[in-house]
């Protein structure tokens, strides 16, 4: 039996656009390439939760490697976009929000699906616990309605 859904996506607008890359910018260092955060469509600051997405494109950097004639969205990446989200949330509760977000580590991953080009891969975080030393966020991704990769990513604060 799959797992729920961290939050109920129905009583969200999937369409909305809460924080675009820009603002996603002044919060998270990544850039380029490394960016694989595009937007944040819902967050629920209260309990350290929220639901981003990265569109998955034709043109990115691992596209003509990664499975030639067939590309797949890399797992790591996967897990990188969650990380991002995970940071971005995360930051919405320091005193001091330039402070790096670190990662550290990741268990508990399960990859349930494939992530092509053409698609959004839709990140939904939650934080289980934070300390001035560690974060720790539950992350789940999905496309189309089906979870696709689910992970526990641990973060430091430096």
């Amino acid at each position: 039996m799959a797992p729920k859904f961290l939050v109920d996506l129905s009583k969200i607008d999937l369409n909305e656009i809460r924080f675009d890359q820009q603002q996603i910018e002044q919060v998270n260092p990544q850039r380029g390439h490394m960016r694989h955060l595009d937007g944040i469509i819902w967050t629920d600051e209260e309990n350290t939760q929220a639901v981003g997405f990265k569109d998955v494109r034709a043109d990115e950097f691992w596209v003509d490697g990664h499975i030639p004639g067939r590309p797949l969205f890399p797992g790591v990446l996967m897990i990188e976009a969650g990380a991002q989200l995970a940071a971005f949330i995360m930051k919405q509760h320091l005193e001091d929000a330039s402070t790096f977000i670190g990662f550290i580590g990741c268990d508990k991953v399960k990859f349930r699906g494939q992530v092509v080009p053409g698609q959004r891969l839709l990140l939904v975080g939650r934080v289980r616990k934070f300390s001035a030393r560690r974060v720790v966020c539950e992350m789940q991704g999905v496309v189309d309605g089906t979870l696709v990769i689910e992970a526990t990513i641990t973060g430091m604060p430096i």
